[in-house]
């Protein structure tokens, strides 16, 4: 396997879609991995995190650079994802993690999280066009506390479906945000989004390494192919409209769910 040439390709595929539209890594990479190479789906979504988590970590430096993240919101999340990855990946340890069953529950869980993303890419824009962007921190009021702990129950959620299925903590995760904290400026919260994915996807893919659903190998051609792909994909981003591209993705995403689901 070592430098395939068709996994490279696939890095460099979903490197490039990231760069361009943001969206797409663990929802295009874990479905690939499955249909088009035939791995099965626990290896695949372990593989995944650790992928997510080295790559997304290359946007963390650059939000951090230009202070579009808002460590308040990434800690909220934390505090809420973190944990439930945790008691996920006991309770993974606790069953027998290689039985079909499993595997068919973390295929379903898979497909409709791949429905889910397909409308989120929707939605996201929707909600963007709504948004009052001001680059200033929320002011405090009386729904201050319930947006807090909204935010805890968000991350609580997104800490089982990431590590579960590794998909949820992108676009569905940003339609919530949207929503909650829809004064915040979108480059901040999609900096913060991305802050938080970075340690839920390290945690969840170490857990699954520890399970043994981590294919190292696989991980490392991926990534050959994947980081040139992120890097022109970002410049190309700005002479390429993302709106087809979107339309693509979320066509591809609803087909993916519904092949896992049948």
């Amino acid at each position: 396997m070592i430098f395939d040439p068709l996994y490279i390709a696939l890095g460099f595929l979903v490197g490039v879609i990231v760069g361009l539209t943001g969206v797409g890594g663990g929802s295009l990479m874990t479905p690939l991995l499955i249909f088009a190479f035939g791995i099965k789906p626990s290896l695949a979504i372990g593989t995944d995190l650790l992928f997510a988590a080295i790559t997304k970590s290359v946007g963390i430096a650059k939000h951090q650079k230009h202070g579009n993240i808002d460590w308040r919101i990434t800690g909220l999340l934390a505090m809420g994802s973190l944990p439930t990855a945790c008691l996920t990946l006991w309770w993974l340890r606790s069953v027998s993690f290689d039985s079909s069953e499993i595997e068919q529950y973390m295929k379903r869980t898979l497909g409709y999280m791949l429905f889910l993303t397909a409308i989120a890419i929707f939605l996201t824009q929707v909600l963007r066009k709504k948004r009052f962007e001001h680059p200033a921190e929320i002011k405090a009021d009386d729904s201050v506390k319930k947006r807090e702990i909204l935010t805890v129950l968000l991350g609580a959620v997104l800490g089982f479906l990431v590590t579960f299925s590794s998909v949820g903590a992108g676009a569905v995760g940003m339609v919530a945000l949207y929503s909650l904290y829809n004064k915040s400026s979108a480059v901040r919260l999609v900096g913060s989004d991305i802050a938080h994915a970075v340690p839920l996807t390290l945690i969840a893919g170490l857990g699954h390494a520890s399970l043994g659903s981590v294919d190292f190998k696989l991980l490392l051609v991926l990534l050959v192919g994947s980081i040139p792909g992120i890097w022109i994909g970002s410049h190309l981003s700005t002479k390429v409209s993302d709106r087809v591209l979107r339309i693509l993705l979320a066509v591809i995403l609803t087909v993916s769910g519904y092949k896992l689901i049948s």
